[in-house]
């Protein structure tokens, strides 16, 4: 909750500073632009590092200036049919690019959403001023996101690396109890977490100086790893552990991370009593010795979908775009570009299960739909509805970490209001959401008609990666060196979280006939058992 806060302040800020511009100037078309890419900025804006967010956000700026400069190319023609090739392609584009990460399903989403606005919203001018709006409110979400870097340049990395002690701590309590095995699953992640977000400071290693922030906090990293090791054996070896232990990991946090970083708490000190409280002590030993030798662990080989799936995907997304498309142009609806505009954001796979995304879409449009006609009730003041800007973003800066569907009654709001000052005062109310009803519809009668297995077989590779992967470590830890042996560890059980990641959502996806999916969990459950005995035994051949 700490994080929510200035995240709703940057997001009302972001979205209500280029409609007061535009209102100052009178150049209100391009102020909405700007304030469509201020609204998808927010969108994905984050806790994550200041790089991760500059590189996400510039990517996004730059496929969605690249898709409305393409959509804005088309409406000048004047020919629908153009307009409707130009969408297909983008959203066939975007199907291509998306799978290949976060980051490009990120750029990817928004080729097509910049080609649906662009096609969508007629802006005077010369042809390069509505990209350059787009790029301006996407650069102001950027700024305001990365701001606090000026004084704060570490902190998020401190605090990734910080829980895995904490939850190591927490861990070594459930030692000995049912809780125990939940408690390891934290631990892991914590730690692949933070490795995640030290990645470039790891990358540079020991080029980093001791006494140096970064250097500092490579070191307390690198002891983390061992520690997981560690707490990884105790649980294993199933005994409840003194307080002496169990405080341990906590210890060695404030030895680490006391004031200015440096030493603040005297090294923790016990008797170890099995080779998993050996372990444990060596890395509180090592808390407060010299430099900690780098441990330069690579993450592990993914296997993303197969190219056949790239190119089904791509070829469901455009033609969903298609279909909506030509929906729009038979309705002759109110900015019928709502409805391919709905499908660029529902049907991402990868964010989760299209069922409850396009669920989620629409109870979200339903409750923002109905905050702002509250609004307009009230007042149709322009000044009063910038206003609510800065509320609606709020909420959709919360949304996007909280809930899709609140992200969707913030966004909602905010387009309202875009829709507004363009001029548009027919009754959109009812319009939008049959629009984002239909177009849910037709994601999700196209996804489940010709490509029903896919969270299934996401889930059925996802597991057999993880089985491989403990297989692997099994196989290869009894003689890899220490840093080898981290990088096996690591690599298991970043698949098993990610198998079991897959096996839910799948979960949650309907299935053709009500058949039941097979038991994955049970498959994941048994291969964690042995990346942990695997874990135990190798500690206690060194002790």
């Amino acid at each position: 909750m700490r994080n929510l806060a200035p995240a709703a302040l940057r997001g009302g800020t972001a979205l209500t500073v280029p409609l007061l511009l535009g209102v100052w100037t009178g150049e209100t078309t391009l102020a909405v632009i700007a304030a469509v890419g201020a609204l998808w900025g927010v969108g994905q804006d984050g806790g994550d590092p200041y790089w991760a967010r500059t590189r996400r956000l510039a990517w996004l700026a730059g496929f969605a200036a690249l898709g409305l400069l393409a959509g804005e190319v088309a409406l000048r023609t004047g020919v629908e049919a153009v307009v409707t090739v130009t969408l297909v392609a983008a959203g066939f584009v975007s199907g291509l690019v998306s799978p290949y990460g976060r980051v490009a399903s990120v750029a990817g989403m928004h080729l097509l959403l910049g080609a649906v606005i662009g096609s969508g919203i007629p802006v005077p001018g010369p042809w390069w001023h509505a990209p350059l709006a787009l790029l301006s409110g996407t650069l102001l979400v950027l700024v305001l996101s990365a701001f606090p870097w000026l004084w704060a340049r570490y902190e998020i990395e401190r605090s990734a690396v910080r829980a895995v002690y904490a939850t190591a701590a927490r861990a070594l309590e459930a030692a000995g109890t049912p809780a125990a095995e939940d408690a390891r699953r934290r631990v892991t992640d914590a730690l692949d977490h933070a490795q995640t977000v030290m990645a470039p400071h790891l990358a540079r290693g020991s080029r980093s100086g001791p006494q140096t922030p970064t250097g500092r906090l490579v070191r307390a990293f690198h002891l983390a790893v061992p520690l997981g090791e560690a707490v990884t054996t105790l649980l294993w070896e199933g005994r409840p552990l003194p307080e002496l232990v169990t405080s341990a990991p906590l210890r060695m946090e404030q030895r680490l991370f006391g004031p200015g970083d440096r030493a603040g708490a005297p090294t923790p000190r016990f008797s170890p009593r099995s080779p998993g409280e050996q372990a444990l002590a060596g890395v509180c030993v090592a808390s407060g010795a010299g430099p900690v030798q780098d441990v330069p662990l690579q993450p592990p080989a993914r296997r993303w979908s197969t190219r056949a799936a790239h190119l089904r995907y791509a070829a469901l997304l455009a033609l969903c775009v298609l279909i909506t498309q030509l929906a729009a142009v038979a309705l002759d609806g109110p900015r019928g570009y709502w409805l391919p505009m709905t499908v660029a954001f529902v049907y991402k796979p990868d964010f989760g299960p299209v069922f409850r995304r396009s669920l989620h879409r629409c109870l979200g449009t339903v409750a923002g739909v109905a905050a702002i006609g509250a609004i307009t009730l009230v007042t149709g003041d322009r000044y009063a509805l910038i206003a609510a800007v800065a509320g609606f973003g709020a909420v959709m800066a919360v949304g996007v970490r909280q809930h899709y569907a609140i992200a969707t009654t913030g966004l909602t709001g905010v387009v309202f209001v875009l829709l507004d000052m363009l001029g548009d005062h027919r009754e959109l109310y009812w319009p939008r959401i049959l629009d984002t009803a239909l177009a849910a519809l037709v994601v999700l009668a196209v996804h489940f008609l010709l490509w029903p297995r896919s969270a299934a077989d996401r889930a059925q590779a996802r597991t057999a990666d993880a089985v491989a992967a403990a297989q692997r470590y099994r196989d290869l830890a009894p003689g890899a060196v220490p840093a080898q042996r981290h990088a096996l560890r690591r690599a298991a059980y970043q698949h098993l979280g990610e198998a079991r990641r897959a096996t839910e959502e799948a979960r949650q996806e309907p299935t053709r006939g009500g058949r039941p999916l097979p038991a994955w969990e049970q498959t994941i459950t048994e291969a964690e058992h042995l990346c942990d005995e695997v874990t135990a035994q190798t500690v206690k051949q060194q002790a």
